[in-house]
Parts: C-alpha cells; sequence; structure tokens
C-alpha cells in the first residue's frame, strides 16, 4: 500500500535527476513545463531537485512533453516513481532515526550485491544481538533506553534481508583489527566471532579477512559500502563519518571501487578467513 514518502529520499532525487536531464535535452524552460503541467515553477523545481516525489499523472505528462518515447525508458522511470511511493517496512522507523538512514535500509532491502570494507565494528548486517547493542551504546552513550532498543530492533530487522528468497550477495573484507577489538565482554565478542563463521557457510555470504601483516595498505580511509543495484538505479556508495553519512552514486565511485579491490587483493581466502576468525574467538574463551 502507498504512502506519503519522506521529502529528498534517494528514490525521489534520482527522478527528479533524469526529469531535469530529459527536459534539459528538449530545451524545454522549467516555466514551459509548469505550465503545461497547469502547476507553478516552484511545485516542478521541487520535483526535479527530489524535495517532493512527482505523482504518476504529472509523471506520465511530463514523459509525452520531453517526448520520452521509448517503451523501456519509461517503464524504468515509471518503475522508480512507483518505488518512491510505496511503503516499507521500515517507515515504521522514520521518526526514530535521521532520514539518511531510511535512505540506507532501502539500498540494503533492494541491492543484488553489497561489498563492505569495516576497518571498526562487524558491519551491521553481520552482527550478533548482543555485540549489536554494544556497538550502538558505544556510538549513542546519551540516547534513552527506548531510543536504544528501537535502534536494536531496526539493525535485527535490517538483517531479515540475508533470509529473503532472493538475498543479496554480501561481500565483507573485515580488518583483523576487527576481529581483535573485545566489544562488551569476551563471551559477547566470542558469540560474535562464532556468528560470523555461521554466516560464512551461507552461498550469499562472503566473509574476508584483511591481516595486519598483509603489507602496503590499498586505502588509509576508513569502513565504507558499494551497493549494486538493479536498473534503473545507479550502483551507490556509502561511508559514515561523525559529520553524517555521504552517498556517492555511479559513476563517481571508483575511488570506493579502486579501494575495496585493493583490500580484497590482500586479503585472505574464505576458508583462511573462517580458519582466522576462529582462532581469534578461541583466544576469547
Amino acid at each position: 500500500m502507498a504512502a506519503t514518502p519522506r521529502p529528498g529520499t534517494l528514490r525521489s532525487q534520482w527522478l527528479g535527476q533524469q526529469l531535469r536531464e530529459l527536459r534539459d535535452s528538449k530545451g524545454i524552460l522549467l516555466k514551459e513545463a509548469a505550465e503545461y503541467l497547469q502547476r507553478d515553477t516552484a511545485t516542478l523545481s521541487r520535483y526535479e531537485t527530489g524535495f517532493y516525489p512527482i505523482r504518476r499523472p504529472d509523471l506520465l505528462a511530463l514523459l509525452d512533453l520531453y517526448g520520452a518515447s521509448d517503451p523501456a525508458h519509461r517503464e524504468k522511470l515509471l518503475s522508480l516513481s512507483k518505488d518512491v511511493w510505496q511503503k516499507g517496512w521500515w517507515d515504521g522507523y522514520t521518526d526514530d532515526v535521521v532520514a539518511s538512514l531510511i535512505d540506507y535500509v532501502w539500498l540494503e532491502s533492494r541491492a543484488t550485491h553489497i561489498r563492505s570494507y569495516a576497518a571498526i565494528v562487524v558491519p551491521g548486517l553481520l552482527q550478533s544481538p548482543a555485540y549489536a547493542e554494544h556497538v550502538i551504546q558505544a556510538d549513542e552513550p546519551d540516547a534513552t533506553e527506548e531510543q536504544l532498543q528501537r535502534w536494536h530492533e531496526l539493525r535485527m530487522t535490517r538483517q531479515q534481508v540475508l533470509n529473503k528468497s532472493d538475498p543479496p550477495r554480501v561481500t565483507a573484507i573485515l580488518d583483523e583489527a576487527v576481529l581483535r577489538r573485545r566489544v562488551g565482554t569476551p563471551s559477547v565478542t566470542y558469540d560474535q566471532l562464532r556468528h560470523l563463521v555461521t554466516l560464512s557457510t551461507s552461498p550469499t555470504v562472503d566473509i574476508r579477512v584483511l591481516p595486519l601483516a598483509a603489507g602496503r595498505l590499498a586505502s588509509v580511509y576508513g569502513s565504507f559500502e558499494v551497493f549494486q543495484m538493479p536498473t534503473p538505479f545507479p550502483d551507490v556508495a556509502y561511508t559514515e563519518t561523525l559529520a553524517g553519512a555521504i552517498y556517492t552514486e555511479a559513476p563517481d565511485i571508483s575511488r570506493f571501487l579502486h579501494a575495496y579491490d585493493g583490500h580484497m587483493a590482500m586479503a585472505l581466502e574464505p576458508a583462511e578467513s573462517v580458519e582466522m576468525i576462529t582462532a581469534i574467538a578461541e583466544e576469547e574463551r
């Protein structure tokens, strides 16, 4: 069932960008397109910036005005418009988290392949419940118990994407320091490491360890993820900072891919990675 989406989502921005490019390619002024729709220019500008998503009747009218007659192209844009308005389970958390995290959860839900490099802690999709609780508390020391509970619930619910009938491929490169960093008690860390071993048996989860002795670094920057998306969405790189989340769209993600490929080239093979994870876990017993 459709519902009013939050303004400024990645989905609405992508759709608005493509509409703006179509209009520019035809040399049609914003004012002229607005008059055609019988809307004011401010409304059409909001459509194009993604501040507010366009509804299907207006989208169809603009596609006709812009001469977008190719059936495949029209269907991609209409599909994107539908996705903008489609309600997801994560909408129940919109009052609890920043808008950028809702975009992140949506990316996880639609991605076909999630490539992750972790330098500090285990990625959220691969965290055990107790480990996740300690990580969230460390990141948000002033949060209330109710807030912590909601964020933890969201993180655990996100992991259900791994159990879908068509789950995304997940390839996670974990710096050895992530495995050796004690989070909570030794038993919490041990359970997390054993959880990684269990996850590694899944045919869609590939866990690699980047050993401290690997040699020359491929990049000195920290954790990031690259989401491979289905058509018509572009691939997206994501990194989180203390100042907020940063999303970078293809084709401007080459530095992320270069760093990821460099880390992967130095990482252990899957079987060797599991051996190291198991050995470190035994040290925590």
